[in-house]
C-alpha cells in the first residue's frame, strides 16, 4: 500500500462520519418535529455503510489482491428509523388527534449522543491515521536526502 492509497482510505472514512454527524445533528435538531411534509412526525435517520473499491476489470482485481489494497468506506444508503413514533398525551397540542394524543419522532436523546460520540471519536481517528501517513511520507523523504 502506498502513501496515496492510505490517504484515500482515511478521507473516505472522515466523508462517512461527517455524514453520519450530519444525520445525527438533524435527528437532535428535529427531536420535537410533529410534522413533516411527507406527513407525521420526523423518522430518525441513519447511514448506512459498506466496504467498497473501485475493482472494474480482471486486471484491476488481480492487481489489487496482489498488493493487498484496502477496502474504502462509501455510504450505500440513508435510510428511515422504522420504528413507529412515540404517542405522547397532550390534547392542547395542534397536532393531536381526537383522543389528545401526539405523534412524537422516535429519537432517543442518551443514543443519539452515544452516536454522535462514537461519530466523532471515528472521525479523530481517521484525522490522526491522516496525521501518521503524513508524518511517514515526510520521514521517508528525509531519508532520501
Amino acid at each position: 500500500m502506498n502513501f496515496l492509497d492510505a490517504f484515500h482510505i482515511s478521507s473516505s472514512g472522515l466523508t462517512a462520519q461527517r455524514l453520519r454527524m450530519n444525520l445525527i445533528s438533524g435527528n437532535l435538531a428535529n427531536i420535537n418535529t410533529t410534522r413533516t411534509q411527507q406527513g407525521g412526525p420526523y423518522k430518525k435517520k441513519d447511514a448506512v455503510f459498506a466496504a467498497h473499491t473501485d475493482r472494474q476489470s480482471f486486471g484491476n482485481m488481480l492487481k489489487s489482491q496482489m498488493t493487498g489494497k484496502s477496502f474504502e468506506v462509501k455510504v450505500v444508503g440513508i435510510i428511515d428509523d422504522p420504528r413507529p413514533p412515540q404517542l405522547k398525551y397532550d390534547p392542547q397540542h395542534p397536532d393531536a388527534d381526537k383522543n389528545g394524543y401526539v405523534a412524537m419522532p422516535n429519537i432517543n436523546l442518551i443514543e443519539e449522543m452515544v452516536n454522535m460520540m462514537s461519530a466523532t471519536r471515528s472521525y479523530e481517528a481517521n484525522v490522526t491515521a491522516v496525521k501518521a501517513t503524513k508524518n511517514m511520507a515526510l520521514k521517508a523523504l528525509e531519508i532520501g536526502r
